[in-house]
């Protein structure tokens, strides 16, 4: 049977360049995975009184159960996200948020993960993934070591088509790619 990854862009934009990144890491993985983006764009911004049941006015959104049912069902998540004001976009926090709850069903609970962090600096999104993996961390997730992504300038890392423009980076991305898929592997 086919693992499944689920990939989480950090970004709304439909051009974003995390989203670029995000393409081309869905070929990267084995013949015999299915990775495919999961949305996140329209999930309302988390708010306890959802998951309430004493709080009847507020209705659990319908998005808020398919989507942590969709992180339920796979063997593992990669982040593929920027760097916002030195932390992790809203968006992200936001979908991370909605997947801790309710207490007793966390979605990302041991759950194998990856995080490929990017920007426009010579930082590559440092402090977002330092942020989005101590969020992790809590979940008891495992994240490959070393050496982690941080794709600095990362407009100039790809053409015109949003494609690595050199092989020295896919290559480091696929190696980072196939690390994970050895964590999904020895889960």
């Amino acid at each position: 049977m086919a693992k499944k990854i689920a990939v989480l862009v950090g970004s709304l934009r439909g051009g974003s360049y995390a989203r670029k990144i995000a393409l081309q890491t869905l070929e990267m993985f084995p013949a015999d995975y299915e990775a495919e983006i999961v949305e996140i764009r329209d999930l309302p911004l988390y708010d306890f009184d959802y998951d309430d049941p004493q709080v009847a006015e507020k209705p659990l959104p319908e998005v808020y159960t398919e989507f942590r049912e969709k992180i339920k069902s796979v063997d593992g998540v990669l982040f593929v996200t920027p760097e916002n004001n030195r932390c992790i976009p809203a968006c992200l926090k936001n979908a991370v948020d909605i997947g801790s709850k309710p207490n007793a069903d966390v979605a990302w609970k041991d759950l194998p993960a990856g995080i490929i962090s990017h920007s426009v600096g010579k930082m590559g999104g440092y402090s977002a993934q330092k942020n989005l993996r101590l969020a992790l961390s809590y979940f008891n997730m495992v994240l490959p070591g070393q050496p982690e992504v941080f794709l600095g300038k990362s407009p100039e890392l790809l053409d015109e088509q949003g494609k690595f423009n050199n092989e020295k980076t896919r290559a480091f991305v696929q190696d980072y790619i196939d690390r994970f898929v050895a964590i999904v592997e020895n889960k």
